[in-house]
């Protein structure tokens, strides 16, 4: 009886349960929807800043190191040139007067030379081939000459004489903090005229000082490694992994080279990285940045705060829902419920009326109210159709007269000119285009006709302003008869024309049509000024887009694709300044034989 009772009392409050459920639900799914954007949103901000923040850093450290190496390369070039050098190097008779005043003399020498490294701590070390050694700094590198010349850096520079090697040597590494590793860039010294080989020039540095190019940029978690061809790290705020074979690492670097991707998202070490990455040829090494994102998410966002934060909302939200749901009658929350299944774009779901007679009221006007919006919707759909036909018919029929004056006087000239055959050729390019844009009644055309219709049109603007803007061709063949709706194309021709190559004296432009998959893809590709990117609505529905040749401008492209074929395809811009503009147009892809088998 006891459990009887409980039961009917649970079943006068069924609708608040119910209420209350939903409500607790919807209200744990909002707190963790929230938890979970604003992570991802920290998440994006942090993919955002540090690609762009990084990018300029990486940028500033080749360009520090860049400065380096012109340094040591103008300082190796002017010890190549010193005759006093290859003397001291070559020469093999000396009295022990001769050969104090020969080191006397290289020594003055090489101080002169390394005059050009002031603000570097580099120690020039140079070895020949008569057994002369000489070094501006025994502190740094090397401790003794003793197997210098069968040393794995002499052997490595000899395979290229005239290239500038960057490595590290081994022989410092201990293992630990590698506290007195050191970098050593070397070169051949080879006679000018000749070619002979005669001695080997190098530049010892300290680890921790060639670190110093980019050591002011790096954190905690926010790491530089500078890895060789072979994936050895040569140099790194991270000294225990110098001397170290990172090929993973090296792989990410050189696929990001390769596909010029601006970063990578990879798991190394355990946990979960971005890599950006730089090639510097001169020094035949690959920058490669790596930033740990959940340590520096975790810097950026306080995970408990907003654990606790969520908490309360949930548990005021919850309280707020409790009193409102008990003053909701059972009748009003039927009726409520059965409205509610009414989406946006179904106007079908007309509700049961049950309950009190207010209720029954509302439920009736309710349902009159549905069978009134859905007769609007079917007339204004019908009347919108009707207006869209209409609007493209009288936009294919026009044509702007000041194209069409300015073409005629431009063949007028070069018929005063004695250009004749210019101008027939003007003449009939206009002919065969009005022909194909007026003539033609038929909403689609082939690719191979629009072509046809491109390339007239850019013949009269070369006739008109000049050839300056150079115009290229790019079609997949298995796609001249592939169908397409007419003068989708020549809009962004024509903009491209009169807007791209402002204060340019010259450009060029690419027209590129293939196939993907089921799609046909049009390409429109500028090197012109470009603009500041902003949304598809905002330009390519922009009523200011120009139209000089035809009334179909680049909102009506968009529009007319829409309705033929439906919001999935369409047009989208891709542009920034300096950069050019890329248009990608995409439509089903529809052969003129399949038309013809219909």
């Amino acid at each position: 009886m006891k459990l009887r009772r409980i039961a009917d009392k649970l079943k006068y409050h069924d609708l608040f349960i119910k209420m209350f459920s939903i409500m607790l639900i919807s209200i744990i799914a909002v707190a963790l929807s929230t938890w979970i954007v604003m992570f991802r949103m920290s998440e994006q901000v942090f993919i955002d800043t540090f690609s762009i923040t990084n990018s300029k850093i990486m940028t500033q450290i080749k360009t520090s190191m860049e400065n380096m190496n012109y340094a040591v390369s103008m300082t190796a070039s002017n010890a190549n040139t010193s005759g006093e050098i290859r003397r001291f190097l070559t020469s093999s008779q000396y009295t022990t007067i001769e050969e104090l005043n020969s080191h006397y003399k290289v020594t003055q020498e090489m101080r002169r030379i390394q005059s050009t490294l002031a603000t570097y701590p580099i120690a020039m070390v140079i070895t020949g081939i008569n057994g002369n050694r000489h070094a501006t700094d025994t502190t740094i590198w090397p401790p003794t000459y003793k197997g210098l010349q069968e040393h794995s850096i002499t052997k490595q520079t000899l395979t290229e004489p005239r290239k500038l090697h960057y490595q590290l040597d081994e022989s410092t590494i201990d293992g630990k903090k590698n506290s007195e590793a050191v970098v050593v860039a070397s070169k051949a010294l080879v006679e000018q005229v000749s070619g002979d080989f005669y001695g080997v020039l190098y530049f010892a540095m300290k680890e921790a000082e060639f670190r110093k190019n980019y050591a002011g940029f790096t954190t905690k978690g926010n790491d530089v490694l500078l890895i060789n061809s072979d994936g050895v790290v040569i140099s790194s705020n991270l000294s225990e992994r110098l001397g170290t074979k990172e090929l993973e690492l090296l792989n990410y670097a050189q696929l990001i080279d390769k596909q010029e991707d601006e970063y990578l998202n990879v798991e190394w070490n355990n946990r979960q990285h971005m890599i950006l990455s730089a090639y510097m040829p001169n020094y035949d090494l690959y920058l490669v940045n790596l930033i740990d994102k959940r340590y520096v998410l975790s810097q950026m966002l306080n995970v408990k705060t907003v654990a606790l934060l969520c908490v309360a909302i949930v548990i005021v939200s919850l309280i707020i829902v409790f009193i409102m749901s008990r003053r909701i009658t059972r009748s009003l929350t039927l009726l409520a419920r059965q409205m509610s299944r009414v989406t946006k774009r179904n106007f079908g779901n007309y509700i049961t009326v049950k309950g009190s007679n207010e209720i029954v009221e509302v439920g009736k006007a309710y349902n009159l109210m549905l069978d009134e919006l859905n007769e609007y919707i079917a007339e204004l759909l019908k009347t919108q159709k009707e207006q869209r036909n209409a609007e493209l018919s009288a936009l294919q029929m026009q044509i702007n007269p000041h194209f069409l004056y300015n073409t005629l006087a431009s063949v007028k000239i070069l018929v005063q000119q004695g250009n004749r055959e210019k101008a027939s050729a003007t003449i009939n390019a206009l002919i065969e285009l009005l022909q194909n844009t007026i003539g033609n009644a038929s909403e689609t055309i082939t690719v191979e006709q629009e072509l046809i219709n491109l390339k007239n049109y850019v013949y009269i603007n070369h006739v008109r302003y000049g050839e300056s803007i150079h115009v290229s061709y790019f079609i997949d063949e298995q796609c001249h008869r592939a169908q397409l709706p007419k003068l989708i194309i020549q809009p962004f021709i024509e903009n491209a024309f009169f807007h791209a190559f402002q204060g340019r004296s010259d450009g060029y432009i690419y027209v590129m049509i293939s196939r993907n998959g089921g799609n046909l893809v049009c390409e429109v590709v500028d090197n012109g000024v470009g603009f500041e990117p902003i949304k598809l609505d905002q330009h390519i529905k922009s009523e200011t887009s120009s139209h000089f040749f035809s009334g179909i401008g680049i909102r009506n492209v968009n529009d007319r694709i829409e309705l033929l074929y439906g919001g999935s395809y369409g047009v989208n811009i891709n542009s920034s300044t300096g950069k050019g503009t890329h248009i990608t147009i995409t439509i089903p892809f529809i052969s003129a034989k399949d038309i013809t088998k219909t």
